[in-house]
């Protein structure tokens, strides 16, 4: 059981991605009846580091011995993390830690002190799209996969940019605590408990949002009706428009097509029926346009890249499958 915790820092560590160690992991809990990890701070270069950011410097009394203890050491992401030497002793330090079976967890750059580690040799891992092909060039041993916000590959957790480190913790809090601790402390977040994408979690990327001035009475009466057939034509008759010219100004107000909209919104009402009730797939199904729980579950793992029963799974634990 994961219990002891230990952020290991290096000089131009950025602030954000070392608090989202310390807000998963670090703030007692315990009145809410959730887990308290003996959570620390260490230092691979002196008792006092600098931050990317001017001014803000960070302190602690830990050093390198104290990864010793950890059931997990986390990396944070850090100013020319991507460019720089590491010191052998903190790279010594995360090898010894994954041979006792302790796990490792890099956020954004912080992969890059694995790799140096020799940790991420004949492993996938995840990295932010930004540095994804100097990862490679600089580890071709390492499998990267630039497209996910995370890689779980036991004890090495990789995760990309910035929040999707959040999302790497609380998948290692999902798996070592079930998913109801892990959607409690990120409902205190105030974020996400599992994004988009399943196992795999391949990054959604969200329809561009633009005023809609002549098709924005019809997104309603869309957003209104999912679990009716509409075509374009039809649509174009509510804007009172040919359905040539609807779609050229639904693509240049939306973003997209009817279609893809459409889907989408039937996806996002699909997972807050299948967080919030206890429909069956075929009421589910009906409800959001899909027809019956074959084509909702096409459409879901098409959209997500996991089935509605693992996606109920995971918001509501295994009593609601």
């Amino acid at each position: 059981m994961l219990k002891n915790v230990a952020a290991v820092l290096l000089d131009g560590v950025h602030p954000f991605e070392l608090g989202v160690a310390c807000e998963v992991f670090g703030l007692d809990r315990s009145d809410e009846g959730l887990p308290v990890y003996d959570f620390a701070i260490a230092s691979a270069e002196g008792p006092t580091l600098g931050t990317h950011v001017s001014g803000f410097t960070v302190s602690t009394p830990h050093g390198l011995d104290r990864l010793d203890e950890a059931d997990l050491v986390v990396v944070p992401a850090g100013d020319t993390y991507a460019v720089r030497d590491y010191p052998p002793a903190l790279l010594d330090a995360l090898r010894r830690a994954v041979e006792r079976g302790a796990r490792v967890l890099s956020v954004c750059s912080g992969v890059f002190v694995l790799g140096a580690a020799g940790l991420l040799d004949g492993r996938r891992c995840a990295v932010h799209w930004h540095h994804a092909e100097a990862l490679g060039r600089q580890y071709p041993r390492a499998i990267v996969e630039p497209d996910v916000l995370y890689v779980d590959e036991d004890p090495v957790i990789t995760s990309a940019g910035t929040a999707a480190g959040i999302d790497a913790c609380l998948h290692l809090v999902r798996k070592e605590h079930g998913p109801e601790v892990a959607n409690a402390i990120a409902r205190r977040m105030v974020v996400p408990p599992h994004r988009d994408g399943g196992q795999a979690q391949y990054i959604e990327r969200p329809l561009p949002r633009s005023p809609c001035d002549t098709v924005g009475e019809v997104l309603v009466w869309m957003q209104q009706h999912l679990d009716e057939e509409v075509t374009v034509e039809q649509l174009a008759a509510r804007a009172h428009m040919s359905p040539r010219t609807f779609a050229r100004r639904f693509q240049q107000e939306t973003g997209t097509t009817p279609y893809r909209w459409i889907l989408r919104q039937r996806v996002l009402l699909a997972q807050e029926l299948l967080e919030s009730t206890d429909e069956t797939m075929d009421a589910v199904a009906g409800r959001t346009g899909f027809g019956n729980a074959a084509a909702l579950r096409h459409q879901f793992v098409r959209s997500l890249g996991t089935t509605p029963q693992a996606y109920r799974r995971t918001f509501r634990g295994p009593r609601a499958a």
